[in-house]
């Protein structure tokens, strides 16, 4: 679809990354081309913000299922496809195919298969699979055990300019684990892994960065020592990044004692003290993504004993919600908050969007921050409703939601 009429959106607050500033945005041929103090011109469709958020569309790092109603709920336009299949994402043709399986409703930008069928032991057609539209490379949900094979991966990104997104867990510690080793998962009897695991791989995967050049993203980045280190190696100048989601900035492992499968992740939520070490990481610029992870699960996948359940979350609806809990409680403010949902990922992909600025895509949210309303798997618009936030009261709606000018 392309844009057929300008649109001006007068009465807004604009979510601009150096601030909020009142004021109006124009759009045309599917691009911002105009922002501040704008008047609607002949022709225009003027549309009234009453004082809302003007703000980027959201840019998803890491989902692993298309899902536009719940994109749009969520106020996602654009979203990094991981390579987790069926096939996987390891040859030119599928990349193609779903670079273009969103059209029209949302951007995908897919993450290519590191290695082939995702087994960690040799590289994929990665040159080719960029040229078919790959943003980026990813491991999938597994982390690549031999550090050679790593390397060689890392070295390859560098010269084609690719970040990589690692899953950072070290298999051989973390193996089949449902919960993070500690006094809940004891208590429960349920197998676990100790948190250190995170922090193997990420230190590994650190030094290969730094060795290579490489841009290295951390999907999920959930520990107080994985985060040191990420921090310390962002000090020195290595080009590493780190995500998110939700559920392990709002959620510590408490929330696995009633067995409830919509808490089996992966990586497994951490204790308290985790939890606090991201939100501080949030605040300090150390965390640059918060994504949802969306990964929806049928009752097949989720009604089972909570170590044999798969893990994941459908999480785009509440993504936005719950990343502005962090404004209310003075985390963060609302420039960073759509930094971290849009503007970083983004960057991380090389697509011109995810800021309010002259020239990017016309992709556009409009938000009520305050609109109540409560989270209810029954009622969500995901294919499967398997949310760990289910029953929770939430604040912030999207009203209106554009992608490239085009009204959805």
């Amino acid at each position: 679809m392309k844009q057929e009429r300008a649109i001006t959106v007068t009465g807004g607050r604009l979510v601009l990354p150096e601030g909020v500033k009142a004021g109006s945005l124009r759009i045309v041929d599917g691009r911002i081309a105009a922002l501040g103090d704008v008047a609607p011109q002949d022709g225009d469709e003027t549309i009234d913000a009453r004082g809302g958020l003007v703000a980027p569309a959201l840019v998803d790092l890491g989902v692993f299922a298309v899902d536009k109603p719940a994109f749009h709920f969520g106020g996602i336009v654009r979203a990094a496809l991981m390579p987790d299949q069926a096939p996987p994402l390891d040859l030119p043709s599928r990349v193609s195919h779903l670079a273009k399986s969103g059209k029209p409703d949302v951007w995908v930008h897919p993450l290519a298969a590191a290695t082939r069928a995702l087994e960690g032991r040799e590289l994929a057609e990665i040159a080719l699979m960029k040229a078919a539209g790959a943003r980026g490379i990813a491991t999938g949900r597994q982390w690549i055990g031999d550090s050679g094979v790593m390397l060689r991966l890392l070295q390859y990104a560098a010269m084609l300019d690719l970040v990589v997104v690692t899953h950072a867990e070290d298999a051989a510690l973390a193996g089949s684990a449902a919960a993070t080793a500690g006094e809940i998962a004891t208590r429960l009897g349920l197998p676990a892994a100790p948190a250190e695991a995170e922090a193997l791989a990420v230190a590994r995967d650190v030094a290969l960065a730094e060795m290579s050049g490489a841009r290295v993203h951390f999907r999920q980045l959930t520990t107080r020592a994985a985060i040191d280190i990420v921090r310390e190696a962002k000090a020195r100048g290595v080009r590493v990044t780190a995500g998110v989601t939700p559920a392990h900035f709002m959620l510590s492992d408490l929330a696995t004692a009633d067995f409830r499968t919509f808490a089996r992740l992966s990586p497994p939520l951490r204790c308290e003290s985790d939890r606090q070490a991201v939100i501080e990481a949030i605040g300090d610029g150390t965390i640059d993504v918060v994504c949802s992870g969306h990964d929806p699960r049928g009752p097949e996948d989720k009604r089972l004993p909570f170590a044999d359940a798969a893990p994941g979350m459908a999480g785009a609806e509440t993504l936005l919600a719950m990343t502005l809990t962090l404004v209310r409680d003075e985390v963060i403010d609302f420039a960073r908050a759509f930094d971290l949902l849009a503007g970083a990922p983004a960057r991380l992909l090389g697509a011109e969007a995810g800021a309010l600025r002259e020239g990017f895509e016309g992709d556009v949210a409009l938000i009520d921050p305050e609109r109540p309303w409560v989270v209810d798997r029954r009622k969500m618009e995901a294919t499967a409703g398997n949310t760990p936030f289910d029953g929770q009261p939430a604040q912030g709606r999207v009203l209106a939601l554009f992608k490239g000018g085009v009204r959805l």
